[in-house]
């Protein structure tokens, strides 16, 4: 009895999540593996192959690829046991010195860099150029808000080991090819090339603020021209280069026509032009995308081409971005390991195909629950299923002895699409009774007659 009463007298805790963080039921996790499952099928068409990297890294593998900005939305993870135990007093008033002490691990920000560090640990095992896709979940102590989480998947492809200008061109076929899929048609795929800002740069006089002025300039389609300008006073560029940018970011025209004004404003600069050059390679190879010099990507490890691709009709911001790098496996020793990738935004692409009837499995098109009459008939249901199941259709079956209108009721709250009656008459005629839960209408027909349709169903969708 003490015992009994230690347990009422417990202090309850209200269910709640941490803030940016989601639970999925099944409705949301049949459409969210739809989607991935969709992904991972171009991928594969792509020749691109599955690696999975640990949740943790070590702080030194993660700190110093994202700027500063991005540096400072890195989860760090306190040392097991006692983590003040190598700390000083005089540490406190030194947060990073703190840091160091208390913490050598975090949660993985993003996984291009994990990649590197895998390649590093793997180069004598892989095949060069090496194609990995990876979908797994990333974490950011960014600030919740519409379409941006704190924990959320990433849907990542690399190619690593070539400096082709042909990987940019299947990157943009790729994207095409997996919106098709999913049915997304008004979006807009943005390239540029950083070599063209850092030539902008050169030729205005500012190239040591270029990191900088990237991560101003990637907040363009946020806060918009006027407040840009506004920044870059605020840091103390001069006039004249606030206008020679406005003047360049705000210019329209067909690609080729940008290519032409871009390269007398930046005539001068070798890699600038080395950038317009590029770009002019991958338009021999593939057309499908708008150059915008405004893009720039506020990651500081992108080196070359950088894309990024937005929905025109609604404002969830960017539903995949990457580029092309050329030092990140340095810092873990290997050297001449150039890469190039996209990132997936797999939670915004999910948020923007909501109300969309392509968020619905395969396999809840193509599946049945089996309805008994009397409780004297669940052998044989067993069996029906086995059978069904045998040929890759998804079956429910009632395992508690609940009348025919609960069993019926219980396929609509599930969205189960069909119910395979059994009873008396259906058992000696080997005909049951099919019934479509949408139109309501019922048909007789043998097992394999059901398994022929239901079949027909998923190859019809």
């Amino acid at each position: 009895m003490l015992a009994l009463y230690k347990i009422k007298k417990m202090n309850r805790i209200k269910p709640s999540l941490p803030k940016g963080t989601r639970d999925f039921g099944p409705n949301e996790m049949e459409k969210r593996e739809y989607v991935i499952n969709k992904f991972k099928e171009v991928f594969n068409l792509y020749g691109f192959k599955p690696i999975q990297t640990p949740s943790i890294e070590n702080t030194e593998t993660l700190v110093g690829n994202y700027g500063n900005e991005g540096d400072r939305l890195i989860f760090n993870i306190l040392n097991s046991g006692n983590f003040l135990k190598d700390s000083k007093r005089e540490d406190f008033n030194v947060p990073k010195r703190l840091k160091s002490k208390i913490s050598n691990k975090a949660l993985r920000y993003d996984l291009t860099v994990p990649l590197a560090r895998y390649v590093s640990m793997n180069q004598d095992k892989l095949t060069l150029p090496f194609k990995r896709y990876q979908i797994q979940p990333v974490w950011r102590a960014d600030r919740p808000q519409k379409g941006r989480f704190r924990e959320f998947y990433q849907c990542d492809v690399d190619y690593i080991g070539t400096n082709s200008r042909i990987c940019e061109a299947e990157i943009i076929d790729l994207v095409y090819t997996i919106f098709e899929k999913l049915k997304i048609k008004s979006f807009d795929f943005k390239l540029n090339n950083r070599k063209i800002l850092q030539g902008i740069t050169e030729i205005l006089g500012i190239s040591d603020n270029f990191n900088e002025l990237c991560v101003i300039i990637d907040k363009i389609d946020k806060i918009g021209i006027e407040k840009f300008e506004k920044e870059l006073k605020i840091n103390n560029y001069n006039s004249s280069s606030i206008t020679s940018l406005i003047e360049i970011f705000q210019f329209r025209g067909t690609n080729k026509e940008k290519i032409s004004f871009i390269k007398k404003k930046i005539s001068g600069s070798k890699i600038g032009i080395e950038g317009i050059n590029e770009i002019k390679n991958i338009l021999n190879f593939n057309k499908n995308f708008s150059l915008d010099f405004s893009l720039a990507r506020g990651l500081s490890y992108y080196t070359s081409s950088i894309f990024e691709v937005k929905s025109k009709n609604n404002d969830l911001g960017s539903l995949c971005g990457g580029g092309r790098y050329e030092n990140l496996t340095e810092k873990f020793g290997v050297k001449s390991m150039p890469g190039i990738g996209i990132s997936f935004g797999i939670e915004r692409i999910i948020e923007l195909l909501a109300n969309n009837d392509i968020l619905q499995s395969n396999y809840s098109k193509n599946k049945i629950l089996i309805s008994f009459l009397d409780a004297k008939f669940i052998p044989q249901c067993l069996k029906i299923a086995k059978k069904i199941r045998e040929n890759n259709i998804s079956v429910d079956l009632i395992s508690d002895n609940f009348k025919l209108k609960k069993q019926l009721k219980y396929a609509n709250k599930n969205k189960i699409p069909y119910v395979l009656i059994v009873g008396e008459d259906e058992i000696n005629s080997n005909l049951y009774t099919l019934k479509n839960m949408q139109k309501g209408k019922q048909e007789k027909k043998s097992i394999d007659e059901i398994i022929s349709k239901m079949n027909s169903i998923v190859n019809n969708a």
